[in-house]
């Protein structure tokens, strides 16, 4: 860890650029609404942090009510039990021999949850737990229409479940179903009917696995996208929504009632003409696979090119005259890449720099 030589209380337009900045109000009024919701409905918020990465974030999402933590790696829920927290569900597979004796190892240390689709790697799981003396916690993760990972829904899931539930050292949990495909669709009540539907699929496959006799505690899935439709579905008891805790520009097309707190900072280096100015953010600052960043507060002022450490800014509407050396905002347009080209989140509040977290989750791609 590299101490920071940015000193708080700094007014944030006198900040190094580019820098990764968190509006601190926006943010806890994001974690209070999503809370709030779930104080109304069945169901759970277990938040996903692979778009944070960062403990303290998610400690502040436990103190507003979530029974966890959701990661997408087994690297950032190491991250997470070494910063406290004890109910962790990695929503992916481990299946290499390294990386099942490091989860058996971790769930020392912590309540682990973990999905699994093949009945080889639940025989590994039980070998290197038994090995162990720990017990493993285990989601059956059902395709109900990612097309990525999952068992089929129905009786492949049913003969998956009761596998676990003979092995040494697992527990069969429940099911995972993550309805990915749906979750940006613009139009609620398309949204709406295409979710439901396969998550229709969860619950017809919860009920099979029962009528065999064995009882499904957990029922997961569900993002910010989708949060207010799969967690008002009475069978579901955790949601994983991630990037609402500080949104993005193109999530925000969707999902309205969440702030976007995160933004760029970076500062204009160049005028070489009238028309243009260049910032000195590019692609190794913020991503663009969900469109370009979107600048923020200056009205006639369009990002329209990203380089490698440029980006070409669009000033003929604006009315602003952009000079070098000023500062400006951008709005990434996919907060969980972003977030993770990042070593820091410099906290924002009243236009002050309050607070420098490390994204101590960044990277961790194991």
């Amino acid at each position: 860890m590299q101490f920071d030589e940015t000193p708080i209380g700094a007014y944030k337009y006198e900040l190094d650029t580019p820098i990764l900045l968190i509006d601190l109000d926006l943010m806890e009024s994001n974690i209070a609404k999503m809370a709030d919701f779930f104080r109304s409905v069945n169901a759970n918020l277990r938040p996903h942090t692979k778009t944070h990465k960062t403990p303290i974030i998610a400690h502040k999402q436990i103190d507003a009510s979530a029974i966890g933590v959701t990661c997408a790696k087994l690297g950032e829920a190491e991250v997470m039990v070494n910063s406290g927290i004890k109910q962790v569900l990695i929503a992916n597979e481990i299946i290499t021999p390294l990386k099942i004796e490091k989860l058996t190892s971790l769930a020392r240390h912590a309540d682990l949850i973990v999905a699994v689709d093949d009945e080889d790697n639940v025989e590994h799981l039980s070998k290197s737990a038994f090995n162990k003396g720990v017990n493993l916690k285990v989601l059956v993760e059902v395709d109900i229409g990612m097309k990525r990972c999952g068992v089929e829904p129905g009786e492949p899931a049913l003969k998956l479940a009761h596998k676990i539930e003979k092995s040494k050292n697992l527990t069969f949990a429940g099911l995972m179903g993550y309805e990915g495909h749906t979750v940006t669709i613009p139009d609620f009540d398309k949204r709406k009917y295409e979710t439901e539907k396969s998550m229709a699929l969860l619950v017809e496959t919860k009920d099979l696995i029962e009528r065999s006799g064995l009882r499904v505690e957990i029922m997961s899935g569900g993002g910010t996208g989708t949060y207010n439709i799969t967690g008002k579905i009475p069978e579901m008891t955790e949601i994983q929504a991630g990037s609402y805790v500080v949104m993005d520009a193109y999530y925000k097309n969707v999902v309205n009632e969440f702030d976007c707190a995160l933004t760029i900072l970076s500062t204009v280096i160049s005028r070489p003409n009238k028309t243009t100015a260049i910032i000195d953010a590019g692609i190794k600052t913020m991503t663009k696979e969900f469109g370009l960043p979107l600048v923020k507060g200056i009205e006639g002022v369009k990002l329209t090119r990203l380089s490698e450490e440029h980006g070409n800014l669009d000033v003929s509407k604006s009315e602003i005259d952009l000079k070098r050396g000023d500062k400006i905002e951008l709005i990434p347009t996919h907060c969980c890449t972003t977030i993770n080209l990042h070593d820091k989140f410099y906290g924002i509040r009243n236009d002050r720099l309050e607070t420098i977290w490390d994204i101590e989750g960044r990277g961790k791609v194991r």
